[in-house]
């Protein structure tokens, strides 16, 4: 098995798969199945980032579906469920794994959990992979994709911190969750600002909410992480330009904000 920024490959028997995680990886994917297809073995592709291309391999490789590649991304990460109902349009899950949880109660604790919204599984559910968790004596060092601030409440925090280790992932992508991203600051405010680690997408509203936004997870007392809107479908790894954004400003506001640049400086300030 190898591993190499966004796509995981192996091989079983005769047959190669490839997992794509991002569709701007597809060229350098091809390549991969050209060569694998070349030496004799059959084909198979999947993952987020082939889910809008299925045709993309054709004559070279077949369409596998999920082709379930987690473990040959990261043999530190696991899933207790798959699936959101929040239905994000700038997010790939709903599309992929439908607006409906489905919970794998099979799953094997590891340090690394990417379920896609904690927060908003079934209560008893959430317990069920907490013991779980405790049995196994696996410390939960990174709930990768996080929690939904409109499902997060005092007892989240207080069920969820019995075995979170790492980051409070969140996300603030639009100005309607401002309230509901506040009461998540207000209910983390005892944790340091770099366990509240929030996802702030720009270039999906006026550059002014954008920095709005991010000014505001500061203000809180949290780290932004700044994500440009991309198409889901896209070849090319660029954001969407839309409002007042050009591809520039796009670029200029996430690096001030990745870098922690805003420790020092204003957005206003950063050339």
């Amino acid at each position: 098995m190898s591993w190499s920024g966004g796509i995981a490959e192996w091989v079983e028997n005769d047959t190669a798969f490839i997992s794509v995680a991002f569709s701007w990886k597809l060229p350098e994917a091809y390549q991969r199945a050209v060569w694998h297809k070349s030496s004799g073995k059959s084909v198979r592709v999947g993952g987020g980032g082939a889910f809008y291309h299925k045709d993309y391999f054709n004559g070279v490789a077949d369409y596998g579906g999920a082709v379930d590649a987690l473990p040959h991304h990261n043999p530190q990460a696991t899933k207790a469920s798959e699936g959101c109902p929040i239905g994000c349009y700038f997010c790939t899950v709903p599309n992929i794994e439908g607006r409906d949880f489905t919970l794998l109660p099979d799953f094997t604790p590891r340090p690394i959990l990417c379920d896609n919204n904690l927060s908003a599984l079934p209560e008893d559910y959430q317990d069920y992979i907490i013991q779980k968790y405790l049995d196994y004596g696996v410390p939960l060092l990174d709930a990768n994709s996080g929690f939904e601030p409109t499902s997060f409440f005092e007892e989240t925090y207080n069920r969820w911190k019995k075995i979170n280790k790492g980051a409070w992932r969140f996300a603030f992508d639009e100005m309607v969750e401002e309230r509901y991203v506040k009461r998540m600051t207000e209910i983390l405010k005892g944790e340091p600002a770099s366990s509240k680690r929030v996802y702030v997408l720009i270039g999906n509203e006026p550059m002014e909410n954008c920095l709005y936004r991010i000014n505001r997870v500061i203000e809180w007392g949290c780290e932004p992480h700044v994500q440009p809107v991309m198409a889901l479908n896209t070849l090319e790894k660029k954001p969407m330009v839309k409002f007042d954004w050009t591809e520039h400003k796009l670029q200029q506001m996430a690096r001030w904000a990745n870098r922690w640049l805003w420790r020092s400086m204003k957005f206003e300030e950063y050339r």
